[in-house]
């Protein structure tokens, strides 16, 4: 990848809002230049989407917790991400080496919403549970730098 793009993809990983304009006289390019670089960035899949960062709080999700789970029968089918891709509470779903199998990351409004959500989790996927509760977040959602 060139350096370029590689400035392009940080200054929107900042601001996924940036107009072109900005984004051209950030870089030095033109906009039509910047413009075609950014389609290009979509089409080949380096930039996913745009999307917002939300605060949980405000939209009633105050509560985080990782939850590690690992199958019950270790010979059945490794498709937990696929039996759990209906529940919306589970924010991201991580393959892991070690103990477990994957690591979700949940959002939910309370203690109560998180319990009926580990049991929905147990019975759709058939697997053992170990949660962490996230008592605060002094940060998240960075980027790598580039």
């Amino acid at each position: 990848m060139e350096e370029i793009d590689r400035q392009i993809l940080g200054l929107l990983a900042g601001d996924g809002r940036m107009s072109f304009t900005d984004l051209a006289k950030e870089t030095g390019l033109s906009v039509s230049a910047v413009h075609q670089r950014v389609r290009r960035l979509q089409r080949r899949g380096a930039i996913r989407r745009f999307t917002v960062q939300l605060d949980h709080e405000q939209a009633g999700l105050p509560m985080t917790a990782f939850v590690s789970i690992k199958p019950i029968d270790p010979s059945a089918p490794d498709d937990a991400p696929e039996r759990l891709s209906h529940l919306t509470a589970i924010e991201a779903c991580h393959s892991v080496a070690g103990d477990e199998s994957y690591i979700l990351k949940v959002r939910v409004a309370s203690p109560n919403e998180l319990e009926d959500l580990l049991q929905k989790i147990r019975a759709a996927a058939n697997v053992a549970t170990r949660t962490t509760v996230v008592l605060s977040t002094p940060w998240e959602g960075r980027h790598p730098a580039l």
